[in-house]
């Protein structure tokens, strides 16, 4: 007599899931956010690894990993892209090309930034989402206020070459390390200081090692969530779509938290008895934006003048949407 035994489950999709940050960031947030709908949502049909805090792979190799499929999902620095010759990636990078969050918006959530997600699909790999971690600080061992206070001070950066010519600018020297060895980098005087939203530069305890902070707000930190697009490609269609969609909530959260998180942790270090933390003023603001424009003429030869002159003209457009506003 047949007996008939019970169907095996399938065993669930693995996505592993790198990042160099920590939990507590925005990015380490909304990476859990991804894993929890995409279990849920999905029944158990995929489980994602998330692996934080460089636990997995360090910046300069994660990119490699994804490419070979040793790695399925990253949400790397803007910055990075160019090292892997898509260099209008790097216009992100521009000092103060952005004046506000709505113009940013604008771009990443429009015809822009899908434009440039498109150009890594030749490099096998595929742009899901922009996900945000605001305008950053700039930090060191010796007080801040003005542009020529960074002269001869050792800056560590991502690898870019506007981040390059940005500190080259100011008369400091560029020092592209691995966000997993800027504290250490930092405690030992390898380097003087760094750039940093505020919420790395806390959940990273950098202000015990940094006396100064000034709030320059001088550059935009953004990253894109990617996957390998032959693993992509080879899920189930109704799959793709539910995990899509839990990408989209994902990034709702991390762009909420971003602001939160921000704006939380600069109070904190306002609190930290050792670290003294400077506004700038309107004055000092423009006199740091003046010592920066070089760097958009030189990168002109670097990254599309198109692209560059689009974000200008959105900006612009946004500028004049919001003196309508203020008249009626």
């Amino acid at each position: 007599m047949l007996t008939l035994q019970p169907a095996m489950a399938a065993p669930p999709i693995v996505i592993k899931f790198s990042h160099v940050v920590d939990e507590n960031t925005p990015k380490g947030i909304a990476a859990m956010e991804f894993k929890r709908l995409a279990e849920e949502r999905t029944r158990g049909r995929v489980k994602v690894l998330v692996y934080p805090n460089s636990s997995l792979y360090k910046d300069r190799e994660e990119l490699e990993a994804l490419q070979l499929g040793a790695v399925q999902m990253l949400a790397p620095s803007l910055a990075k892209f160019g090292q892997l010759g898509l260099r209008d990636f790097e216009v992100f990078d521009l000092p103060y090309i952005f004046p506000n969050r709505q113009v940013l918006k604008t771009v990443t959530q429009g015809a822009i930034g899908r434009e440039l997600l498109a150009q890594l699909e030749d490099r096998g790999i595929l742009g899901l989402a922009y996900w945000d971690n605001g305008f950053k600080v700039m930090s060191s061992n010796s007080p801040i206020r003005m542009p020529e206070d960074l002269k001869g001070k050792r800056m560590r950066i991502q690898p870019s070459r506007v981040l390059e010519a940005q500190m080259e600018a100011l008369g400091a020297t560029p020092l592209p390390l691995a966000f997993s060895d800027v504290y250490t980098a930092l405690e030992t005087g390898l380097v003087d200081g760094t750039e940093n939203p505020p919420s790395n530069l806390y959940s990273k305890n950098m202000h015990e090692v940094q006396k100064y902070v000034a709030v320059t707000n001088h550059g935009y930190l953004g990253y894109a969530v990617i996957v390998n697009r032959k693993f992509w490609n080879s899920l189930p269609a109704d799959l793709r779509l539910t995990l899509e969609r839990c990408i989209a909530d994902a990034t709702r959260k991390n762009d909420d938290e971003a602001e939160k998180l921000n704006a939380t942790a600069l109070i904190k270090v306002k609190q930290f008895k050792n670290t003294q933390v400077h506004t700038l003023s309107p004055a000092e603001l423009e006199l740091w934006r003046k010592a920066l424009e070089p760097v958009h003429r030189r990168m002109e030869s670097r990254i599309s003048k198109d692209l560059i002159n689009s974000i200008r003209k959105a900006a612009a457009a946004q500028a004049a949407a919001s003196a309508a506003i203020e008249l009626r």
